[in-house]
């Protein structure tokens, strides 16, 4: 049987790439997407220019100022992203059935099989990245494995505008040469208690048995440790849920009080949720919101509908009200987590609820219809061809907050 050939396709800076290649006075210079540096919000993407200078995504806009005095600072257009979005992975059709998007800026492309077609794994993915960036001026990095987890590490490995293929067989060396906070899944609690127990390689956390990583992480964290460190894929992206709740959070390193930062968290949250409840089959009628404020108390909210949660518009409403119950407008957070309770099977009323008459205004419609077509379109089902919308939203020149 013939091994599996994946590539995962990320695309570089998303954002600040978009507003680069439409706003010329962007290009060259450090573009940091995440609105007012003079409040208390945060980094959504930065542009490698400003990376230079040390500011990351997450970071609060206000350190980044500091590291970057010179950078440019944006809102960020979520809705002409998205649209974008979708204009890339419909290229990627042309290449594979195969698709399974994981978030607005990287998709895996089940490439079995199509070395006849395009040759070697390195001129496929010099054939697809020829085309993105000739029809739309963007790099994308492209990682080639022979499971996810290879292809994953190694989109990475090289970017931007990188091409790293590891060959079957080459998989545990090349983990080798990465450090632990190379490794994907390692987050970093993980990696602080690896630390302490002068764990601090690849080649030291591979020394150690099975049993003996489970007994200090525990089951499911010692067994992933073991096989990712060897280069084996422990499942990622397998789309199986094995819990009854589907949630997403985001925890600040420094407390945030601005309110536009707050309700762009809850949108990109909504994204990130609702994504994963279609992506997996399910649905659900209750989403929960979690609150931690600088003092460290959490608290909790939930809502209730007559109906399953049905898109992204009122995913972000829904989130929106619930924020409102819990939060004062100026208290500053550490914390917000957005999930869906109570997750039952799809029932498949989900399409036809989604565009009824009375879904509100056209512009807000075509939004909505092109952020569901494209989780739907290239959830990790194999993917027919469709068409793109015949018409793009008016865009919106970003302008510097003042």
């Amino acid at each position: 049987m013939a091994s599996s050939l994946w590539f995962h396709v990320d695309m570089d800076a998303f954002y600040a790439a978009v507003e680069q290649r439409e706003n010329p006075e962007y290009r060259g210079k450090p573009l940091i997407i995440g609105g007012n540096p003079d409040s208390r919000g945060v980094v959504s993407t930065a542009s490698y220019e400003a990376r230079k200078f040390g500011v990351r995504s997450a970071m609060p806009t206000s350190q980044a100022k500091r590291l970057c005095p010179q950078g440019i600072f944006i809102f960020p257009r979520m809705e002409r992203y998205v649209l974008e979005s979708q204009r890339i992975m419909k290229l990627f059709t042309n290449f594979t059935p195969e698709i399974f998007q994981v978030s607005i800026d990287e998709a895996f492309l089940n490439m079995t099989g199509t070395e006849r077609i395009f040759g070697s794994p390195n001129e496929g993915a010099r054939k697809i990245k020829k085309v993105v960036l000739q029809e739309t001026g963007l790099t994308i990095s492209v990682g080639i494995g022979s499971s996810k987890l290879i292809a994953k590490i190694a989109s990475g490995y090289q970017k931007p505008d990188g091409l790293t293929w590891i060959p079957l067989g080459e998989e545990e060396s090349f983990i080798d040469k990465l450090s632990i906070r190379d490794l994907w899944g390692v987050g970093q609690k993980t990696q602080q208690r690896l630390a302490e127990l002068n764990i601090n390689s690849v080649q030291i956390l591979k020394s150690l048995d099975l049993l003996k990583l489970e007994r200090i992480f525990g089951p499911r964290t010692g067994e992933y440790l073991y096989k990712v460190s060897r280069g084996i894929d422990p499942g990622i992206y397998t789309g199986v849920t094995k819990s009854h709740s589907i949630s997403n959070e985001t925890t600040f390193s420094r407390d945030i009080s601005d309110p536009e930062t707050i309700r762009q968290v809850l949108l990109e949250l909504s994204h990130s949720i609702l994504f994963r409840l279609r992506d997996e089959k399910k649905e659900s009628r209750v989403l929960v919101l979690k609150l931690r404020y600088s003092n460290f108390s959490t608290t909790t909210v939930q809502e209730a509908l007559d109906h399953a949660f049905r898109s992204l518009e009122e995913t972000h409403k829904i989130a929106l009200v619930l924020l409102s119950r819990r939060w004062n407008g100026r208290e500053p957070l550490r914390l917000i987590g957005l999930g869906f309770s109570q997750i039952v099977p799809d029932q498949g009323k989900f399409q036809g609820e989604l565009f009824a008459e009375d879904a509100g205004d056209l512009r807000r419609k075509k939004v909505e219809h092109t952020v569901i077509t494209l989780r739907k379109r290239f959830s990790k089902e194999i993917i027919q061809k469709g068409s793109l919308m015949k018409k793009d939203l008016p865009d919106r020149s970003p302008r510097p907050k003042e």
